[in-house]
C-alpha cells in the first residue's frame, strides 16, 4: 500500500482547477442511483442532519440539501472543497475538508443519513475495512447509510483505483451496532455492476417494528 494512499485526490484536483485534468466521476449532476433512490424512499427531513462522504464537487450534497436535510460536506482534498463552493456559490451546504480515516469526533454518531458514493471503493482493498467502519460510526441512534459502490464479483483484485467493494466487504459498514438493511444490484450498462445499499441504526428506545418509510 503506498504510504500516502489519499494524496493523489489533491493532486487530481489541482490538476483539473488549472485546467490540466478532468476528475472522472464528475458528472456535473448528482449520482444517477442516489437520485432513483430518493425519488422512491420519502424521508422526513425536518430538523435532521445529513452528511455526504467524499463529496468532490458537491452535486450529492446540493441534491440531499435540496430535500430538506441540513447537509455537511466533506472531501479530503481541499481544493475539492473549494471549487464546490464555486460551483453552488449560493449553497447552504455546509462544505468541509475531513479525512475520512481521522474523522472530527464531534461528527460520531452525529447525522441522521449518511451518503457515501463510490469514496470508499477509491482506497486500496487494505484500507476498506478501516474506511467503512469509518462512514458507519457517522450515523446517529435511528439513522441511516446509503452507500453507492462498484460491485467486485470475481476473485480477481483490479490494479485500482478504483477497487470495487465484494459482497462481504459490503459487511464491513455493519459495525458498532449498525445493521444491514437492504442490498440491491444494480446493472449499469456494460456488464457492470453497482451496490445500492442501505445500513440503519436501530434505536432501542423504539421496539415497534419500524417500516422503511419510518426511519427518519
Amino acid at each position: 500500500m503506498s504510504a500516502d494512499p489519499t494524496g493523489w485526490f489533491e493532486t487530481l484536483y489541482a490538476d483539473a482547477a488549472r485546467g490540466e485534468a478532468t476528475v472522472p466521476w464528475d458528472r456535473g449532476t448528482p449520482n444517477p442511483l442516489l437520485v432513483e433512490w430518493l425519488a422512491n424512499h420519502p424521508l422526513e427531513a425536518d430538523g435532521k442532519r445529513a452528511i455526504v462522504v467524499g463529496s468532490g464537487f458537491g452535486d450529492d450534497a446540493e441534491l440531499i440539501a435540496a430535500r430538506g436535510f441540513a447537509t455537511t460536506a466533506f472531501d479530503i482534498a481541499p481544493t475539492a472543497v473549494e471549487l464546490a463552493r464555486k460551483r453552488y456559490p449560493e449553497s447552504v451546504v455546509d462544505y468541509r475538508r475531513a479525512d475520512l480515516l481521522e474523522l472530527p469526533t464531534d461528527w460520531l454518531q452525529g447525522f441522521d443519513l449518511v451518503i457515501e458514493s463510490i469514496t470508499v471503493q477509491s482506497l486500496p482493498p487494505e484500507l476498506h475495512r478501516r474506511a467503512a467502519a469509518a462512514v458507519a460510526s457517522l450515523c446517529g441512534v435511528g439513522g441511516l447509510v446509503v452507500v453507492i459502490t462498484a460491485a467486485r464479483t470475481t476473485e480477481v483484485v483490479p490494479d485500482g483505483p478504483p477497487w470495487p467493494l465484494t459482497a462481504d466487504e459490503l459487511g464491513h459498514y455493519a459495525v458498532d451496532g449498525v445493521q444491514r438493511a437492504v442490498v440491491e444490484t444494480v446493472p449499469v450498462g456494460a456488464g457492470e455492476i453497482r451496490w445500492r445499499a442501505e445500513f440503519r441504526r436501530p434505536d432501542p428506545a423504539n421496539d415497534k417494528d419500524r417500516t422503511e418509510a419510518h426511519w427518519l
